[in-house]
């Protein structure tokens, strides 16, 4: 429920179209937070505001922007801890009419050491994005001996201006946590190949070193294109294996009738087409490991002589009655459901159990979070030291795109999908209209949620259009009006309408 607006005071008005303003104009997100605070200080009295941020992944409340600098350093709090941290864990709002009255508050900044408790109030309310609470935004106010103690149209006011700044509170939680993904791929020691810091990624990543060195057979499961073939690799990297062969067969991809010769072998003559002796992929692996891809798929007249070779270490080529043995880890992977399999008879118990000793699950790439945005960096690095070309960055409305996606092909459709902007792009940065026409569609569960009003969109797209060509014009208004091919009137007609700053420009090149 919005704050009806006849109960706002000329100042608060004031105060929240400057806000407003504020996140529409400025790219930095710690800058425009900060003045955010200034402002509610300024012109609506609410002293020593404080954005904090819920990190999910660490289960941490940090104190990321304050309206005063006299204050202690990293200040985290716990979910459910002191006032902002109950405010964090239950989404509901807590307002103390005299802190002197509230036991649990923990002034964990120490700027209130010195100040009378009996005559500040204290506000906090949840910061929400997408039904989720993401952080809290609270202040002070100072209270005379008079007043009742009713602080509701405060908690409303504050809770309209949290609405506000919830998007670009988002945006730097996903900064952050990519700036500090980054950070992970540069320190020794760290799994090179499985990229992601979202709790199911670091959980995989402790899986895989605890059974790396082994040889215990495992059963990578998970979506098609989740980089299934990517762990098995990492873990015959870290394995005792690692300087003995890597093999990899897709069970699927063969003809049933070729797939005994592809991973036992064949000797000259033993089926039409058979003129030379050949080894088979359990023989090529030997000392080191095989990868089975979509093992779901392999004829259950194959399954047999798989377990066989899982169980005795050996092998025998099709036309040869000589048994050959081998000293190979066997890594399967499917994206089917195998239990479901095993329930309708078409694959073997047995088999199943041999090969799942270990399970590692593999989690959609929509389930992962800020994990998109640090994949992304990395294929645009791959992908524009292929093509030779200088990419610096993705802008807001191609990141904005990315999160929102529901990605039904995981990490290999994101790929594709950077690869195709880095393509595209001629100016070094990828925005939205370089990505594909498929990421503008909504997820079946998405369908039909209300995304805003449609002034409200052509308005922030039409503002986003003409802020990047006044970067690219370093301010100059003709030459934006060309790069839109449209008139230096229309240009000065929006900029006027929309209060953008066009000066600010006029030291910046492109970027």
């Amino acid at each position: 429920m919005i704050e009806p607006i006849k109960k706002l005071s000329y100042d608060e008005l004031f105060c929240l179209h400057t806000i407003n303003t504020l996140i529409i104009q400025n790219d930095d997100i710690n800058v425009t937070l900060k003045k955010i605070l200034n402002l509610l200080s300024e012109i609506a009295g609410l002293k020593r505001g404080i954005i904090s941020v819920y990190y999910k992944e660490l289960e941490e409340i940090h104190h990321e922007i304050l309206g005063f600098d006299d204050s202690e350093d990293e200040v985290k709090f716990s979910p459910g801890e002191g006032i902002t941290g109950e405010v964090v864990r239950t989404g509901k709002p807590i307002a103390i009419p005299r802190l002197n009255q509230s036991p649990i508050f923990l002034d964990k900044t120490g700027i209130r050491r010195n100040l009378n408790r009996e005559e500040l109030a204290f506000i906090c309310v949840p910061i929400q994005y997408c039904n989720a609470t993401i952080g809290a935004l609270s202040v002070d106010r100072e209270v005379l001996s008079s007043e009742n103690g009713d602080l509701s149209h405060e908690i409303f006011y504050l809770s309209n201006i949290a609405n506000l700044i919830s998007e670009s509170v988002n945006r730097k939680i996903l900064v952050s946590e990519n700036i500090n993904l980054k950070s992970l791929l540069n320190i020794p020691g760290k799994i090179s190949t499985i990229i992601g810091n979202s709790r199911p990624m670091r959980e995989l990543a402790h899986q895989i070193s605890l059974i790396a060195n082994s040889n215990v057979s495992v059963l990578i499961t998970g979506e098609t294109g989740t980089g299934k073939e990517m762990v098995a690799k990492e873990i015959h990297k870290l394995s005792h294996r690692s300087d003995k062969p890597f093999i990899t067969i897709n069970c699927g991809a063969i003809p049933e009738g070729l797939i005994e010769s592809e991973l036992f072998g064949h000797k000259k003559g033993s089926f039409t087409g058979a003129i030379t002796d050949r080894i088979g992929k359990f023989q090529a692996a030997d000392g080191g490991t095989i990868f089975l891809d979509e093992i779901g798929e392999l004829p259950q007249i194959l399954q047999v002589k798989l377990l066989r070779a899982l169980q005795e270490r050996e092998i025998t080529k099709v036309g040869d009655n000589q048994n050959i043995k081998v000293d190979v880890r066997v890594i399967a992977a499917t994206n089917r459901n195998l239990e479901e399999e095993l329930a309708k008879g078409t694959f073997r118990s047995d088999l199943y159990y041999r090969l799942n000793v270990f399970q590692l699950f593999l989690p959609p790439l929509r389930e992962r979070g800020a994990d998109i945005l640090l994949l992304s960096d990395f294929f645009i690095r791959k992908y524009s030291s292929q093509m030779e070309k200088v990419i610096t960055r993705l802008d807001t409305s191609a990141i904005d795109m990315l999160t929102i996606y529901h990605w039904p092909g995981n990490v290999r459709e994101l790929e594709n999908c950077i690869e195709r902007a880095c393509l595209l792009t001629q100016d070094g940065v990828i925005s939205a209209h370089n990505l594909p026409p498929s990421l503008q569609m909504k997820s079946v569960e998405n369908r039909g949620k209300k995304r805003g009003k449609f002034e409200s969109l052509v308005r922030a797209y039409e503002i986003e259009l003409i802020t990047d060509a006044l970067k690219d014009a370093q301010g100059n208004q003709t030459a934006a009006a060309d790069y839109l091919g449209t008139t230096k009137r229309v240009i000065q007609y929006k900029i006027s309408q929309y209060s953008i700053d066009y000066k600010r420009f006029s030291n910046t090149g492109k970027k």
